[in-house]
């Protein structure tokens, strides 16, 4: 199978990529991404070893490189992961997550079109589906109405439906995957983990929204990209939700870390919220778990692992 993989260098395309290099050896895969500020080097580094790995700098915006990468390599499959994805910067200025996340895709859409693919991947998030109370057990189904929040939600679930209707409208394979907060190696520092780990490496404050207690369904990485692969070889073109029921509050994520790292003496600095800031992200996961998918990282060891990897990236840094 050739897989093209837009986003590779990001944080959930590099490890999706590895996954797939690693589980798949006679696979190819085409990564694709602009390197933007939120790529990792490191993984980009470690993936152009691969000798079933080629890579494209480029943006899914512009439809004339991208015409002549599908021109080329014909891929079989497409699993689209370029994306803006930090909240906070689609407060402060709405128009690259506009860009990217909706008309970017639509570029990807009509590749993929044009050229056969047999699936078309969207890779979206449960922040579509907006926020349930911090006390409540309801979770969101695949069927559930969407009413994000945010400009980066709002630019999301536009992308969803934008997929699903070139299935409705042309025909083509598309399947969508909504998944829980990830974790794990080679995400940026904006986001709040590697974040807070920084944060108290260096001997700074850790900055906390609000009263802390926005709940989070937190799922390992690798978990999410093993979902994915199970949607793309063994899924309907449908939706999927990849949860793993593992809520916790962003203070006692903090607060984890913190002892997780030895330092009892950090700080942690309650801030001005976030405007629109959801309490709680719940999602339903069973559909995919009928077809027998389901999250095997333990939190507290992944948890510490992933501390431990970034430790030594900054110390090597």
């Amino acid at each position: 199978m050739k897989l093209l993989v837009t986003g590779c260098a990001g944080f959930i395309g590099a490890n999706f990529t590895e996954y797939i290099l690693n589980s798949y050896p006679d696979d190819k895969v085409i990564g694709v991404d602009c390197l933007t500020y939120a790529a990792s080097p490191l993984a980009l580094s470690e993936l152009s070893k691969r000798k079933n790995f080629t890579f494209y700098k480029n943006n899914i915006c512009d439809r004339e490189a991208m015409e002549r990468i599908f021109s080329i390599e014909r891929p079989d499959v497409v699993v689209n992961f370029a994306a803006e994805s930090h909240v906070d910067r689609s407060i402060e200025d709405s128009t690259a997550f506009l860009e990217t996340n909706v008309l970017g895709v639509g570029v990807l859409l009509d590749m993929s079109k044009d050229y056969g693919v047999k699936r078309f991947h969207q890779v979206s998030t449960d922040e579509v589906y907006g926020e349930v109370e911090v006390d409540s057990n309801y979770a969101f189904s695949e069927n559930s109405p969407l009413n994000p929040s945010s400009p980066y939600s709002a630019s999301k679930a536009a992308a969803d439906l934008l997929a699903l209707s070139y299935k409705k409208t042309h025909g083509l394979p598309v399947s969508i995957s909504r998944s829980a907060n990830n974790y794990g190696r080679y995400q940026h520092n904006e986001k709040l983990i590697p974040m807070t780990i920084d944060k108290i490496l260096c001997g700074e404050a850790v900055p906390i929204y609000g009263d802390g207690k926005n709940m989070r369904d937190w799922i390992f990485v690798l978990d999410n990209c093993r979902g994915i692969d199970m949607i793309i070889r063994a899924g309907e073109c449908d939706i999927y939700n990849i949860g793993a029921d593992n809520h916790i509050s962003n203070l006692t994520l903090v607060r984890s870390i913190i002892s997780l790292l030895g330092k009892s003496d950090a700080k942690i600095e309650f801030i001005a919220d976030r405007k629109g800031h959801d309490r709680k992200y719940a999602i339903d996961s069973v559909k995919l778990k009928a077809l027998g998918w389901k999250p095997e990282a333990e939190f507290e060891r992944e948890l510490a692992d992933t501390i431990n990897w970034y430790k030594k990236v900054n110390k090597n840094a």
